[in-house]
């Protein structure tokens, strides 16, 4: 018997885990009567063992048993219990056949003790011959909700198009679409100095390539951080004057990332946004799940009584750009570091659009605004020095891909430290490194570029608005042309690529408000005279084709968003920072302004294809 319960113990969770103690205490305490015939009251063991599915087999085995014995006694069998005792024997001494407990049929039906007996499955009934089926569970329709999703976005005409556009290094401004031998002239790439064909950098990604292959095999923590990585942040903070730098996989896991950890860090942080700042700044602070403030497009009289309405000791960032890429306007980035400095916030500018086009050396808008203290190194107390957080790209104006911040040494490694966007990314490949330290180092020594950018831009800008085309005015690179319909944009790409050889993408909804769709324009340097002259022709014949809107018109109905208004802004670029001043006082008057840059555009022209050769 003892080997019996060994066994059974080593096989029986129940009995495994359960003192002789507590067995005893079961076997002995009742809990009413025992339904079966001749049953009398069960002890709580017996209750428990029913609910086994090997041992409630056996007791069932032993109460059919006990009730023919019953029986038997009754009708003149050979054994008979009608004491108490012979009772108790009849629950505690089952036969032998109860007793001897299948063994291996235990071991094999070992399951978690106490387990409910599932309920009997009811037999399944034959579908008569033609019934129909029994009906399926509804199931959500993913496919038909792309549908509408899809049909949403044809129906207001929001749905985008992608053209087949290759570049071609030695021909850019040029490319081919699908067909090599169909040839069109790219006017909206944001490579805007054309860093994604300038030999320097060619050559350093080249001989990079060559020597390291194309990846950087894996993150950064892991396997990713190498010499590359570590000569481009520093490279970058050098730009900025920063004490650290920290390259994302693009500028917009860089805002994303920073903002999100920043704003989740930060105990009860706020965020101010400018109601017109970049999705991935917008996603950052969604992601951060810290409060957020928008407050007016440059507006610092609606930002200073945000920031008044705040606690002085909650931490504050205020988000916003230098150069905005759909209207060209420019952040009065002074403004608000002064009014940062007033409220206790830190500042954290965008400039994406900006680096490598305004500054001595390239760094953006916030160098631009103390042009004559960057020039001569000194730094310290600029515009620039007093933002906290600058952010910038390596795939617009350098030609590469990638993004970076930059700023005070704690914030930057405590960037590196906690945020999962750089963490858990592959980092740039080192190659790519190469190539945009390259093109850094490059604009940082070398203004011709943007000089001619700038003035290609100049010259753009007066040329259409001698047609009447509606140019949104801004002080920037940008040329924002409005059309003020998703649809009749979307025609008027399509008519200057087919009909033009020209490319210009149709801007709509949600990069810009509904009923301010735009065609945006973006020269650079290798946009000359002839690809200007045909471009202008283009847009005047379309926009007579199609009935768009002229300047005129809109002036008519009390101007919209700057077109019409009779607003003027100033370039950035001042005629003395480009080199012209003393050409504009020397052309003769009655010019205008597209002929009096023609001799500029040419001498600039030369003298960077000059230093692009010396580069190589």
């Amino acid at each position: 018997m003892e080997a019996l319960l060994r066994q059974s113990r080593s096989m029986c969770p129940f009995l495994h885990k359960t003192s002789p103690a507590t067995l005893r205490s079961l076997s002995t305490t009742t809990v009413g009567h025992d339904a079966s015939p001749g049953g009398g009251s069960m002890s709580n063991l017996q209750v428990i063992a029913r609910r086994c599915p090997v041992m409630g087999k056996a007791l069932s085995v032993q109460s059919a048993r006990t009730m023919n014995n019953a029986f038997a006694g009754a009708y003149g069998g050979t054994r008979a219990y009608h004491s108490k005792t012979s009772k108790a024997k009849l629950h505690t001494s089952a036969p032998k056949e109860a007793q001897a407990i299948d063994v291996e049929k235990l071991r094999n039906k070992q399951v978690p003790f106490p387990q409910t007996a599932k309920p009997p499955v009811a037999p399944t009934q034959k579908q008569p011959v033609g019934a129909p089926p029994a009906p399926k569970a509804a199931q959500f329709d993913y496919d038909g909700f792309y549908h509408k999703e899809l049909d949403k976005k044809h129906k207001d005409k929001s749905y985008r198009y992608f053209n087949n556009i290759n570049r071609l290094a030695k021909e850019f401004p040029r490319a081919h679409m699908a067909s090599k031998e169909e040839k069109v002239t790219v006017w909206c790439s944001n490579d805007y100095l054309g860093m994604g064909r300038n030999p320097h950098v060619l050559m350093s990604m080249h001989e990079t390539l060559d020597t390291y292959g194309a990846g950087a095999g894996g993150t950064r923590n892991i396997s990713g951080h190498n010499q590359h990585a570590v000569s481009l942040e520093a490279t970058v903070a050098k730009l900025h004057a920063k004490e650290g730098a920290l390259v994302f996989s693009s500028c917009y896991v860089a805002n994303d990332a920073t903002l999100a950890t920043l704003g989740s860090k930060l105990p009860d942080c706020v965020i101010l946004s400018d109601s017109m700042n970049h999705a991935s700044m917008i996603q950052g602070i969604r992601h951060s799940g810290a409060r957020k403030m928008v407050f007016k497009h440059n507006n610092v009289a609606d930002l200073e009584a945000k920031l008044a309405s705040l606690p002085s000791d909650v931490p504050k960032i205020i988000a916003f750009e230098s150069v905005y890429s759909m209207c060209g306007s420019i952040g009065p980035i002074e403004e608000i570091c002064d009014l940062a400095e007033k409220y206790g916030a830190i500042t954290f500018l965008d400039e994406v659009h900006a680096v490598g086009m305004y500054g001595p050396t390239g760094a953006g808008v916030a160098e631009h605004l103390d042009y004559e203290a960057h020039a001569a190194g000194r730094p310290r107390g600029t515009v620039m020095d007093r933002v906290d957080i600058i952010t910038g790209t390596l795939g617009k104006a350098y030609g590469c891909v990638g993004g970076y911040i930059a700023g005070s040494a704690k914030l930057v490694d405590t960037i590196r430290s906690l945020a999962p966007g750089f963490i858990f990314t592959t980092s740039l490949p080192p190659a790519t490194m190469a190539g945009a330290k390259a093109a850094i180092e490059y604009q940082m020594s070398y203004q011709g570029d943007r000089r001619l950018q700038q003035l290609h831009t100049r010259a753009v800008k007066d040329a259409l608005n001698a047609k009447d085309i509606p140019v949104m005015p801004n002080p920037s690179h940008i040329i924002p042309v409005l059309v003020g319909n998703a649809e009749v944009a979307k025609q008027a790409s399509d008519l200057l690529l087919e009909d033009w050889g020209i490319y210009v993408q149709a801007i709509n909804y949600p990069t810009v408000p509904v009923g301010q769709e735009r065609l945006r324009i973006t020269p650079t340097p290798g946009h000359l005279r002839e690809y200007r002259d045909h471009l202008v022709v283009a847009l005047d014949s379309v926009w007579n084709k199609l009935g768009i809107k002229r300047t005129s018109e809109w002036a008519a109905q009390g101007g919209f968003i700057g077109v019409g208004e009779g607003k003027e802004e100033a370039p950035l670029w001042t005629d003395k920072q480009l080199g012209v001043d003393n050409v504009l006082k020397e052309m003769k008057a009655g010019q205008g302004a597209v002929g009096i840059l023609e001799s500029v555009l040419e001498n600039e022209r030369k003298a960077t294809a000059q230093a692009v050769s010396a580069a190589a």
